[in-house]
């Protein structure tokens, strides 16, 4: 079956000749294309002014990013075929890092599946299908995940706010067998408990797993601090690597109670602590009680949700940075991460390099990113999305009343 042409405008295609994967609305030629034509979901061959094709993509009129580009041979037929195959690739990928079946199945771009994310929690995934696009292969995807893992319940997260963008209702939905509410993640020495319904995201943050456990090391007979903790893996984890204290702050009571949840599964409880507040208030609070801690992880939520905030939102992170560095013991460690995709790695590095050697003698000993259960496309930055700097703070400069 013929797709219906969508008509780049002269040199718009550059981008894509690159290896990107997105076509924006003021991309498109309009008097050959009209967008009123297409419907959300639909597929179409992207055609360069030139008339060379540049492979099929789903659209979406009513988005800013008009298609997304799945497959760059012109004759692929985006259905339960091209979806095997592509998530095949995927699951060899992860089978090849991971032993146990917990990890990020599919990370959208990242695996060339634009629009879906799937996580998987042993016989338990969560899926989440952003785009229009994505949402009309739905049983497609739900057939072949069957397939591949046969797992015992999916749940579809669509709560989140980028299928709003797309047009798409925000619900969740359990579309095979009983989706637990409450989910164990192996990680380390430990396993944590979190909520896939309830909980953030999609339950669980597997891709800071690799900073988290590089960190451990370094918490043996430490006092640790633990601000952004979640549900705890960073404070209980360290607590398992032989931590003399773990004190773990977040806004949520829900995620509060669940760090002492797991402080208990895991037997470390003695040595975990949890403080419900804002981080900001928490860590001022701490350091007029004269706290110091020998390591500090901090790790925030995405400050910069659209490129025209980053100005704004490099306050907030000089802020944060600056309070967690007056936490640090002289020779500790603070471990400092940004999941803003619009935040570039070299910005993100000056903003915290200011913040914490203004008062410090600070060293950059480590750089980290996501984990490989959320490949990186190469061609696509917006999908080296999490930047993760070990800063070791060595001899005390600051004055206590500033």
């Amino acid at each position: 079956m013929d797709l219906p042409i969508l008509h780049l405008k002269k040199h718009e295609e550059r981008r894509l000749l690159s290896g990107h994967l997105w076509v924006f609305s003021n991309e498109a030629d309009t008097a050959l294309s009209p967008l009123n034509s297409f419907q959300p979901g639909d597929h179409a061959l992207v055609m360069s002014a030139r008339g060379k094709p540049m492979g099929v993509a789903y659209v979406n009129p009513a988005s800013l990013i008009l298609a997304r580009l799945c497959d760059r041979d012109p004759k692929a037929v985006l259905g339960r075929d091209w979806l095997r195959a592509r998530l095949t690739e995927a699951l060899a990928l992860r089978e090849r890092f991971f032993d146990q079946p917990y990890y990020r199945l599919c990370h959208g771009e990242g695996d060339h599946l634009p629009g879906l994310v799937v996580d998987r929690y042993g016989a338990t995934l969560c899926v989440q299908l952003l785009t229009a696009g994505m949402e009309r292969l739905r049983q497609e995807v739900l057939d072949v995940l069957d397939e591949l893992v046969r797992p015992d319940a999916v749940l579809l997260k669509g709560d989140v706010s980028a299928r709003s963008v797309e047009g798409l209702p925000r619900v969740n939905e359990t579309v095979l067998g009983v989706a637990p509410d409450t989910v164990e993640v192996p990680e380390g020495e430990g396993v944590y408990r979190a909520s896939l319904e309830a909980g953030q995201k999609t339950g669980w943050f597997y891709d800071q797993r690799p900073n988290r456990l590089g960190l451990l090391p370094l918490c043996r007979e430490a006092s640790v601090l633990d601000v952004f903790s979640y549900v705890g893996a960073l404070g209980v984890g360290a607590a398992l690597a032989g931590a003399s204290e773990a004190v773990c702050v977040d806004s949520s009571q829900a995620a509060v109670d669940r760090v002492l949840e797991n402080a208990r599964v895991n037997g470390v409880e003695p040595r975990v602590s949890a403080l419900k507040g804002d981080a900001a208030e928490v860590m001022e609070s701490l350091i007029q009680e004269g706290r110091r801690f020998d390591v500090v992880s901090l790790d925030p939520p995405a400050l910069v949700k659209r490129k025209k905030d980053l100005e704004g939102a490099i306050g907030g992170y000089h802020k944060l940075n600056k309070l967690a560095s007056r936490l640090v013991a002289p020779g500790g460690f603070l471990l400092t991460a940004s999941c803003s995709q619009h935040m570039e790695a070299w910005q993100f590095t000056r903003v915290t390099g200011q913040a914490v050697s203004g008062r410090r003698k600070a060293q950059l000993v480590r750089r980290g990113g996501q984990g490989p259960d959320h490949p990186v496309h190469p061609a696509m930055p917006e999908t080296d999305y999490l930047k993760s700097l070990l800063y070791r703070l060595t001899a005390s400069q600051f004055r206590e009343k500033d």
